[in-house]
């Protein structure tokens, strides 16, 4: 799937006003931003809706991204390099957090609660068949899940995410999962973003974040690549 430089533009635009607001996105808003006209952006919408990049909720004029919108967006439009996702004030707070810790529990905890700080969603980490979760409330008071049926689905995939990471293994530094890619909980509607790291216990540690798909993906996925960095260096010093 090929989009032109101008779709590019309006797509991450939508993801990263959308992830700011949690409203749709309408195309005066981006007209305005790109000083061309409100047709021309609502035509390069409809392209991007025709491809299945966006969608239009039935009760509003703007737009929304998809999950495959979300997957375009984290494949082509996302900057690799942590310390270019994050402003230095977030790294800093949390490699301050983890560094000065001398127990690996104390270590994996905080930084598991600096993730829930500086993203606003569920923080997790396993290691060595351990799982640590913290921020259940701080998820669950964003607006997706004002719906019921998609806290009791966030709970079923909590539930079965321990026993999936043993046996996936995921293998990649970064592994983010958006909406239906989750193989478990594939409608809670929601994005599981999960550093690999070493640790002295296990060769399948894991720390990361799991929260709606309306996310700020550059900044979240710089944050968890860096607390498992992070994690991996003060745990190899300190034990």
């Amino acid at each position: 799937m090929e989009l032109s430089s101008r779709q590019e533009k309006i797509l991450a635009q939508i993801v990263e006003e959308y992830a700011e607001t949690a409203s749709p996105v309408g195309s005066v808003t981006m007209a305005k931003l790109f000083g061309v006209s409100p047709a021309t952006v609502r035509a390069e919408m409809a392209r991007l809706e025709s491809m299945g990049l966006i969608a239009q909720p039935h009760t509003s004029a703007g737009r929304v991204p998809t999950d495959a919108g979300y997957r375009y967006y984290v494949n082509n439009l996302v900057v690799s390099d942590a310390k270019d996702e994050v402003e230095d004030r977030g790294l800093h707070a949390l490699e301050k957090r983890v560094s000065s810790q001398s127990r690996a529990d104390a270590a994996i905890r905080g930084a598991v609660d600096s993730l829930v700080e500086l993203t606003g969603n569920l923080g997790l980490a396993t290691v060595g068949g351990q799982l640590y979760l913290s921020g259940i409330s701080r998820l669950f008071m964003q607006p997706e899940f004002i719906d019921t049926s998609r806290v009791q689905a966030v709970a079923k995939l909590l539930d079965n995410l321990e026993p999936w990471l043993l046996e996936a293994a995921p293998g990649e530094a970064l592994n983010i999962f958006i909406g239906h890619e989750n193989p478990i909980g594939k409608n809670s509607e929601v994005s599981l973003i999960i550093s690999k790291f070493s640790s002295p216990f296990s060769d399948r540690s894991y720390i990361g974040v799991l929260g709606p798909t309306r996310q700020n993906y550059m900044r979240v996925m710089g944050l968890v690549r860096y607390a498992g960095q992070m994690l991996e260096e003060t745990l190899k010093e300190n034990l």
